[in-house]
């Protein structure tokens, strides 16, 4: 029988314990520190998107799930672990079930009157334009899609709508028309497994998007080439060097685009947002490209504009760079910030040729992706600087973190605006990418996902996690949530021994494994600098053993919150 000493499981003082384990102060913390940790550069890779043939291990399955959900948690680990590479592939690929829409959550919350539109649990999607509520409605929808995510099960489909969001960009308080901004989050969510160029055409005559870039105003007398050029520039071709547009191509779009308008009757009142062609302001001359587009023209038309629109599509997506743009974003995204020579011929060419061969349907290409040799390589494990999506909400999910009742939709707005302004504070607010551009941590070279990392968000990240492991998260003055790391570890598969703990705690949670040096600091924090295992197996066993003693509880969680407060702060941890 182990034995369990009063020496061996005496408390300690928790708060003199987080000054003693810091690695560093949040307000010394260097952000370059944290960026230059991620690797600078991989080996060479050799791999391509032939299919993977490699060991499909825990090290695997995690890189997986960490790349194409939101977090996950110990039991999703497990489930996935008896799996194989296909099956998880495929499992991460289904189409979710649909999700009810957003709520009225907001009523009476710092003394705000009542929405006259619309009764407190009932849906305000098709509620008249209230400029007083539209703020209140916009919060309401970032709390669903927050809560979403948080609720995303097996399927991948939440980080795919997020890399639409990211690519496709509105702005919601840019828009300021909640119902708009929800139709068009949504349209997004409905076609994230679907075909890109179906997408694209729902996307230009999208309400939130004809208001956002200004396409509801453009007219034959004054063509607005906001969206036109924006279509090329962001949406489907890009600035590579395969990009030979020119600023004729993009006065030509937007005088095809003219007469696409939104019905604000439809927004004014009941109902749900509308868009429709006004043929009187559609400029019905003929529009000529360049030779990038091989000198296409399109004939102008008084009444079928909408024939002008599929026209002008089937001339983008004829282009070439089109699929190879679109792949190379979805690199960026789920394998790594930069593409070198070898990743653009063994990697980007064959996936656009999927893409092109299964006419703009993205399962193929996402099929193809996941599964090969190159996604699996080891060198693209945890090279890529979590997002604050993926940090927030993914250190929740792995510490399962107390969440509201689904029934407590008050509270629930209160959850998930809390993980909005956090969010926001580490630079990513969802909802309102800083620019059309999206966040520039996806395109912005030589910097890209290294712009998470900045004075103010490492120090923003730090206090957060810190907050976590030794205090509560602060919701409101009357409601804070904790972080159940008992019960966290009574879940492992071995809790009594510290090396095991401890390594299955890494795997969770980081996005690359400790090193010798790394582990060893871990574990000697974890035994408050003693050098035998005993020291926690037998302060584990006395928490276990006596139910409801405090002391006993009291040395093992004050152990466990010195060893996560390490574990959140290193650079390991930053990664996915």
């Amino acid at each position: 029988m182990i034995s369990t000493s009063q020496k061996d499981i005496r408390p300690i003082d928790y708060k003199q314990r987080a000054e003693k384990v810091r690695k560093v102060n949040p307000k010394e913390l260097k952000p370059e520190e944290f960026q230059n940790f991620k690797k600078q550069s991989r080996s060479q890779l050799k791999t391509g998107l032939e299919a993977y043939t490699g060991a499909w291990d825990d090290r695997n399955v995690m890189h997986l799930l960490k790349r194409t959900l939101f977090g996950t948690t110990k039991e999703k680990f497990n489930e996935f672990k008896g799996t194989t590479l296909d099956q998880a592939v495929d499992a991460l690929l289904m189409q979710p079930a649909s999700i009810d829409p957003p709520l009225n959550n907001y009523n009476g919350l710092d003394d705000l009157p009542d929405d006259p539109n619309v009764d407190f649990g009932e849906t305000w999607v098709e509620a008249p334009y209230n400029n007083d509520y539209e703020g209140w409605r916009i919060i309401s929808l970032k709390s669903w899609i927050l809560n979403n995510m948080m609720n995303e099960g097996t399927s991948m489909h939440q980080k795919m709508t997020f890399f639409w969001h990211n690519l496709l960009v509105t702005q919601f308080f840019g828009v300021f028309i909640a119902k708009a901004s929800y139709q068009y989050y949504d349209m997004l969510h409905q076609n994230a497994f679907g075909n890109f160029k179906e997408l694209i055409k729902k996307l230009t005559l999208d309400p939130a998007m004809l208001v956002y870039l200004n396409g509801t105003w453009n007219h034959k007398d004054a063509p607005d080439e906001n969206y036109a050029r924006e279509l090329q520039e962001l949406f489907c071709i890009g600035k590579g060097e395969g990009s030979g547009y020119t600023e004729a191509d993009v006065q030509a779009a937007a005088r095809v685009l003219t007469g696409h308008v939104i019905d604000w009757d439809t927004f004014e009142q009941q109902g749900v947002g509308e868009s429709y062609f006004l043929p009187d302001w559609h400029d019905t001359s003929d529009k000529q490209f360049s030779s990038f587009y091989g000198n296409t023209v399109i004939t102008g038309r008084e009444q079928e504009g909408a024939d002008e629109l599929d026209d002008m599509l089937d001339m983008i997506f004829n282009a070439n760079e089109t699929a190879l743009y679109i792949c190379r974003r979805l690199y960026n995204f789920f394998i790594y910030s930069e593409i070198d020579d070898q990743a653009e011929q063994d990697v980007i060419l064959p996936l656009a040729q999927i893409f092109r061969d299964n006419n703009y349907e993205i399962l193929p290409v996402l099929d193809a992706l996941f599964k090969s040799a190159h996604f699996n390589d080891p060198e693209n494990h945890g090279v890529l600087i979590k997002n604050p999506l993926d940090f927030l909400i993914g250190t929740w999910k792995a510490s399962e973190i107390e969440k509201p009742s689904e029934s407590d939709i008050e509270q629930q707005l209160q959850y998930h605006s809390t993980q909005l302004w956090t969010m926001a504070n580490m630079g990513l607010e969802i909802g309102d990418a800083p620019s059309v551009a999206g966040w520039p941590a996806y395109y912005q070279a030589p910097q890209f996902d290294k712009s998470w990392i900045t004075t103010d968000t490492i120090v923003n990240r730090a206090a957060h996690t810190d907050a976590m492991a030794w205090w509560r998260v602060w919701i409101t003055e009357d409601y804070q949530i904790s972080f159940d790391m008992l019960g966290l570890v009574a879940k492992l598969d071995d809790p009594y021994d510290p090396n095991n703990m401890l390594q299955e705690l890494s795997d969770l949670f980081l996005g690359i494994e400790l090193s010798d040096t790394g582990f060893s600091t871990l574990k000697s924090i974890l035994l408050d600098g003693q050098a035998e295992d005993y020291y926690w197996t037998d302060a584990w066993t006395a928490y276990v053993n006596n139910p409801g003693n405090e002391e006993f509880k009291a040395v093992a969680e004050n152990r466990l919150k010195a060893a996560f407060q390490w574990l959140f702060q290193t650079g390991e941890f930053q990664l996915i």
